[in-house]
């Protein structure tokens, strides 16, 4: 879930690690260092806190200019987030120095082994030992990536470990297991990353690197081995986007580019989708429709937002492709003992494909030979490769932590998905599939025209800063809905926020209801009279108890108008669609209530982008 960078080249490494952690900072972290070998001399700095910190230290005391370097943005796992456990780490002599993102399970062993034999290890942190592992095999190797590959087989748990070796001045070692680092390939140089957007301005030629791989980076190339040292199979690519994607245009946040950015995102999901013959073809699905065909049960794994997502498509997929459908927090999922079999299709979602939760769920579908699609939005990453297909998000770089335009292209995923089944398994008339696709293409200008209505919805927002407490309300689709309006508050504005679904407000939750708590509520459409009418009178319930009712309904609905204090009006769409325009207000009314508190929107205390560690 932190930053790696790594460089060698040409150019002056420091000033390419900077900007690469700069660039990779949306992922969260508490924590800098960098590590610049030059003149046979391994210099390092690093400083508690935000980059700048970092920034600063180096101007004061500037390490010596070199072409060979890395850095790290650190999230506190063991250790404290103080100078002492930042990144990079080095060995006794001095000569060795790593970074490393994930948690090396067995590393109190090993620590307690270095100590017996003499290492004095100065951090709290599991990634020491393994600099000072490096400098004990660099005593009989000489070999900075044999040295990696025999302690890499000594680890337990998830890791990237990027090292550097004054012995070895033109080298970069890197070694992933269960956690992301991608190549950049350049001319005379070459980089690597936890994530892709460290070195775009540089190079859009990419390598995905595999399970237990360890990599040598060179100015004049990439090798690439197992842990045995025996060659090993990469996959090239070329990321599609560039810089610019990745920075804020004219916007304050991230998020606030990202959220406008949404109209685009689920157009550029939808494109290609349709063949000649005018039916849905989904080419990354690589399971056999055959096989699709078996399946008799569906079960949706994912987190946070994700799992949210994965809550809209049950709804869809029991409707259109008649098929049971469970949701899983992929956090819980393997502990349960969940029963599942070859006719079984397991759906992980994961805006990066580097979840590990997600990541432990897949595999151990797999090991009860479960057939396995994600949904993931980036090329290359973990996810993907892990599972028999895959339907890829193109949402481009999400670079705020909370997420937004990830969400939207992940329903639009689980839409297709859905139709998809019901026309293979021929629940649906080919044209009736057309059909909703139609209605899924009118969906960005509908996003858009929400988009250009939000400026009430800022000023509600501005106005209830000084609240303590937010509850939200929705009933089918708009019950996950619901609780993402109320996870994106409590991600952006720290406030205590609640989602429930309204047909369980009698059963305990009424009673949170006093004078003037706001009390945001989605409304089904009025095609679906009987749950619209019932929400409309727990409306009127929680009006009569004093609430201040925000409701959101759409466009025409006039039976709401008497019971809303504030009434937000979205496009008229189909009820399993409307996520889709129910959500977008909850995202900007989160995002300017955090604002107006004077919070970080794009890096909100304590939370990563991409959670690597279970």
């Amino acid at each position: 879930m932190c930053g790696i960078v790594g460089y060698v080249g040409a150019r002056p490494a420091l000033d390419v690690v900077v900007e690469g952690l700069a660039r990779l900072e949306y992922r969260g972290y508490d924590s800098a260092g960098v590590a610049v070998l030059a003149d046979g001399r391994l210099a390092t700095a690093k400083r508690a806190g935000k980059l700048v910190n970092l920034r600063n230290a180096l101007e004061e005391e500037p390490p010596p200019a070199g072409t060979l370097g890395m850095g790290h943005t650190r999230w506190a796992t063991h250790g404290a987030p103080n100078d002492r456990n930042a990144h990079p780490h080095t060995d006794c002599t001095g000569a060795v120095a790593v970074i490393h993102n994930g948690i090396i399970e067995n590393f109190a062993a090993l620590r307690s082994e270095l100590e017996e034999g003499g290492h004095k290890l100065s951090s709290d942190t599991d990634t020491e030992a393994v600099a000072h592992l490096l400098e004990n095999e660099l005593r009989s190797s000489g070999d900075l990536a044999e040295a990696m590959r025999r302690v890499c087989r000594r680890l337990e748990g998830a890791f990237t470990l990027v090292a550097v070796h004054t012995g070895d001045p033109d080298l970069v070692v890197g070694a992933r297991r269960n956690s992301p680092l991608v190549v950049g390939v350049g001319e005379g140089e070459n980089f690597l990353a936890s994530d892709v957007a460290a070195f775009i301005a540089h190079t859009r030629d990419a390598i995905e690197l595999g399970q237990d791989q360890v990599v040598e980076l060179r100015a004049g190339g990439v090798t690439v081995t197992d842990l045995d040292g025996r060659p090993a199979e990469t996959t090239a690519y070329h990321v599609d986007w560039d810089v610019s994607a990745a920075e804020k245009g004219g916007f304050d946040y991230f998020m606030l580019k990202e959220i406008a950015e949404q109209p685009r995102a689920v157009a550029d999901t939808l494109l290609g989708r349709i063949g000649a013959d005018g039916r849905l073809t989904l080419d990354e699905m690589r399971i056999p429709d055959q096989e699709l065909r078996e399946v008799d049960k569906i079960i949706i794994v994912a987190c946070g937002t994700s799992y949210h997502a994965g809550l809209i498509a049950k709804y869809a997929i029991e409707h259109w492709a008649g098929l049971p459908c469970e949701v899983e927090l992929a956090s819980e999922f393997r502990y349960r003992d969940p029963i599942l079999s070859r006719s079984t299709l397991v759906i992980a979602i994961s805006q990066s494909g580097e979840t590990m939760d997600a990541l432990m769920a897949v595999r151990h579908a797999r090991e009860q030979h479960a057939k396995l699609l994600g949904i993931c939005n980036v090329n290359g990453s973990t996810l993907p490769r892990e599972c028999d297909g895959v339907l890829y998000t193109h949402a481009g770089p999400e670079i705020a932590v909370a997420s937004t335009k990830a969400f939207l292209t992940q329903l639009v995923a689980v839409y297709l998905i859905a139709l998809y089944l019901a026309q293979v398994r021929g629940t649906k008339w080919g044209d009736e599939v057309f059909a909703m696709v139609q209605l899924l293409a009118q969906m960005p200008d509908k996003v858009d025209k929400v988009l250009e209505t939000m400026e009430p919805v800022r000023e509600l927002a501005r106005s209830l800063a000084g609240e303590r407490c937010v509850l939200f309300l929705g009933r089918h689709v708009g019950f996950p809905v619901a609780l993402e309006g109320a996870l994106k508050l409590k991600e952006l504005a720290y406030m205590h926020a609640e989602g429930f679904a309204a047909g369980e407000l009698k059963h305990g939750p009424i009673a949170l209801i006093e004078d003037g708590l706001p009390v945001v509520v989605v409304v089904p459409p009025r095609a679906r009279d009987v749950l619209h009418d019932k929400i409309v009178s727990n409306i009127q319930e929680i009006r009569a108890r004093g609430a201040r009712t925000i409701v959101i309904a759409e466009e025409g609905d006039t039976s709401v108008e008497p019971y809303a204090d504030t009434l937000i009006s979205v496009p008229a769409v189909p009820t399993l669609l409307q996520p889709l325009v129910t959500t977008v207000p909850l995202q900007v009314f989160a995002c300017e209530l955090a604002t107006a508190k004077g919070h970080d929107v794009d890096q909100p205390r304590n939370l990563a982008k991409s959670v690597t560690v279970e």
